[in-house]
């Protein structure tokens, strides 16, 4: 194996194949216990997803001694439309004592309060959810179903409020582990077999995935509950899609490659070393910049958000080690016929300039000037959907693809009673200024009542009805009139929390993420391909290239959520989400390809080079696409609007980046600008001849994975 590395040999050697294998399985057996602890450590609490110096944070912890800050209200509401009958006041004040018996329910139940229309009553029950967040909600709302099942025919029941909502989210997400898992394998099987048309070589890619999956699951339960890594739904659920998708990706590079290098060596192990000694530092270039934009993540104000970083950054550094080391072995533990039928034989022709892609690289390299030009133009009337994107977030109805209970409960609660009646908006305030505090709130619009305040250990607190349903705008101007007011109060130190707040300070917050992080991993990202390709043209173009994929993306899904799927808005997180999705991975392909590139420059020039390049690489970059646009997909059959937002919007984006961007409009930049992409390295010296019309001409396709 003389030319390669140790590193590279080490994999793959004759008896240290077995010694990884070894290992990986020793590690398998040691991470059962922690990675199925995973879901408990969940923290899915607001304080957890909130921004960790907002003001309705500052509100939830400040609310403690008057109540557990894992208090969620769940919101009763029963309806006659004809009116409520005696017989309906006394079924109801009979659940009332019920449900003040229930598991969780430490306080007083509050109610049966009628509507001044008469056609309707409310309950109050607060829920203290503890140390098991949602499933606790979860099992409280069955709970309480099934005593508000005994009522009087004809009397509707609906459970809303923020302990409805957690309770739909909780039933949104449950299983989510279990569903995106095997929805996720599911498509990478298939693109696979697809891909390779062999009957066993997508269990080598798919083994490795797993272990690598089950792998990062152990370590970020031991990062959770020893060093306080936050980890919720969202971030585990996406931990699922990215281990699977980016970590197939690599296997795939890695795969091409080594098919290659089996044509060159009669010796697998050989093959496989080589395999690893010119895809590995391109795989590892890869991993380390998505790693890199995950944990840019990090700088978030939005705990949900700056969790997400660490735990991405976690999962694709074992996705990598993975593919890195148990891929090649086990590859090279099976052999040659892993590849049956298309078995690579030693000696056997490379139809790679004779490939689609190949053949693909040479019609643009008759006009790449004006191929990259149209390309540009498409994409960029395709990033004015943008314009159409509503990311100020999503109200309560908006947040389902369905119409769970909690929602037909909250348009009964504003039906009949004020709009913001079971989701106050609170107040904390010094004691001593309670009653300046409570004529200032009282005097805002927006805000039907207040409540006496209670006052403990020197602070008081204050609840207001307001007139509008928390989740919309007038609610949330309301927060901000209240603030200015009660603010205003001379030694007051009042601050303004609640449902309708925290909403605010959500969107607020992800705002100022969007400014400061997107600039932020742009620099990191070309910081790292300035670094590998040794160049700054061929850097800046990539990084416009992925900005364009991304504004173009997210403009065609705008499009999509509204005219297609009749989303009403999009969640205030989606444009980081995708922006760093999409850069972070997109990257990959960039990376993929230009590697290749300025390996075959060297040789050939920048002109043969940029062929070779689309032509070895375009098939696996495709395959790969497929693979992580499938993964990504799946976040789509989540009831939730975020999540299928998110999945959507970079399944979109990374079909684009992978057959137009990287492969096309990368290709005719390569082409048109010629060796200046690699100014100011010696290598943007080097001329090279003008030789398309050299290249042989194409033969028919022989195989999807040749190419």
């Amino acid at each position: 194996m003389a030319g390669v590395g140790r590193l590279a040999a080490l994999p793959c050697g004759k008896v240290s194949k077995w010694i990884v294998l070894a290992l990986w399985i020793i590690a398998v057996g040691v991470c059962v216990s922690p990675a199925s602890k995973l879901t408990g450590a969940q923290e899915n609490d607001a304080v957890a997803w909130l921004p960790g110096n907002a003001e309705s944070t500052e509100v939830l912890k400040a609310t403690a001694q008057f109540s557990s800050p894992d208090e969620i209200p769940a919101v009763l509401v029963y309806e006659r439309p004809e009116g409520v009958t005696p017989a309906d006041q006394q079924a109801v004040a009979s659940h009332v004592g019920q449900y003040g018996k229930l598991q969780d329910v430490d306080r007083d139940v509050i109610g049966p309060i009628p509507s001044e229309d008469g056609k309707a009553l409310q309950v109050l029950v607060p829920i203290n959810a503890g140390a098991g967040g949602w499933d606790t909600i979860g099992a409280r709302a069955d709970d309480i179903r099934r005593v508000a099942a005994d009522r009087p025919d004809g009397l509707s029941f609906h459970l809303t409020g923020p302990g409805g909502f957690a309770a739909d989210s909780q039933e949104a997400f449950a299983g989510i582990d279990g569903k995106l898992l095997y929805s996720a394998a599911a498509v990478v099987i298939i693109i696979l077999l697809l891909t390779y048309r062999s009957p066993v070589l997508w269990l080598l890619p798919l083994i490795s995935a797993g272990t690598a999956l089950f792998a990062a699951q152990a370590v970020i339960y031991l990062l959770a509950t020893k060093a306080d890594l936050t980890v919720n739904a969202q971030s585990a659920g996406i931990l699922t899609v990215l281990v699977f998708g980016a970590g197939t990706d690599y296997a795939l590079l890695l795969i091409a490659r080594y098919r290659e290098e089996l044509r060159r060596h009669q010796d697998r192990h050989e093959a496989m070393a080589f395999a690893l000694h010119r895809s590995g530092p391109a795989i590892f270039a890869s991993g380390s910049t998505v790693v890199a934009g995950m944990l840019c993540l990090l700088l978030a104000s939005m705990n949900s958000t700056s969790g997400l970083g660490p735990v991405a950054a976690v999962g694709i550094v074992v996705a990598l080690l993975a593919m890195l080391t148990l891929l090649p072995a086990l590859l090279v533990v099976c052999g040659r016929w892993v590849f049956w039928p298309l078995r690579p034989t030693y000696g056997s022709e490379d139809h790679t300039e004779t490939s689609l892609w190949g053949r693909i690289g040479r019609r643009i390299a008759v006009r790449p000037r004006l191929t990259w030009v149209t390309t540009t133009v498409i994409l960029g009337a395709a990033a004015l959907g943008m314009l159409t994107l509503d990311a100020n977030g999503l109200t309560n109805e908006e947040s389902f693809t369905g119409t769970p209970d909690s929602v037909v409960g909250e348009k009964i609660v504003a039906a009949h009673f004020p709009a913001g009646a079971g989701n106050p908006l609170v107040v904390v305030s010094n004691a001593d200024q309670a009653a300046a505090v409570r004529t200032a709130m009282s005097s805002t619009q927006g805000i039907a009542q207040v409540a006496e305040p209670k006052v403990s250990g020197g602070v008081a607190y204050l609840e207001g009805t307001m007139t509008d349903a928390v989740d919309t705008q007038a609610a949330k101007d309301t927060v901000d009139r209240v603030r200015t007011a009660v603010h205003a109060v001379p030694r007051a130190d009042a601050r303004a929390g609640g449902g309708a707040a925290i909403l605010l300070d959500t969107r607020r917050a992800s705002d100022h993420d969007n400014k400061v992080i997107i600039p932020v991993v742009l620099a990191v990202v070309l910081l790292i391909l300035a670094l590998l390709l040794r160049a700054i043209v061929a850097p800046l173009l990539l990084v416009a290239t992925v900005v364009l994929s991304f504004g173009a993306a997210l403009g065609l899904s705008a499009l999509v959520f509204h005219h297609l799927l009749g989303f009403e808005g999009a969640d205030t997180s989606l444009p980081l989400f995708v922006f760093v999705f999409l850069v972070a991975l997109g990257i990959d392909y960039n990376i993929f390809l230009m590697t290749r590139v300025h390996e075959e420059s060297k040789v050939h020039g920048t002109t043969r080079g940029a062929l070779i390049g689309v032509a070895a690489t375009g098939g696996v970059i495709t395959s790969a696409g497929l693979v992580l646009a499938g993964t990504f997909a799946v976040l789509a059959t989540m009831p939730v609007v975020a999540f299928a937002e998110i999945g959507l919007a970079v399944a979109l984006g990374v079909l684009l980046d992978t057959i137009v961007v990287r492969s096309v409009l990368v290709t005719a930049l390569n082409l048109d600008i010629g060796r200046h992409l690699w100014w100011p390295s010696k290598l943007a010296a080097k001329r090279d001849p003008e030789i398309v019309d050299e290249l042989p001409e194409p033969e028919p396709e022989r195989s999807m994975a040749g190419s």
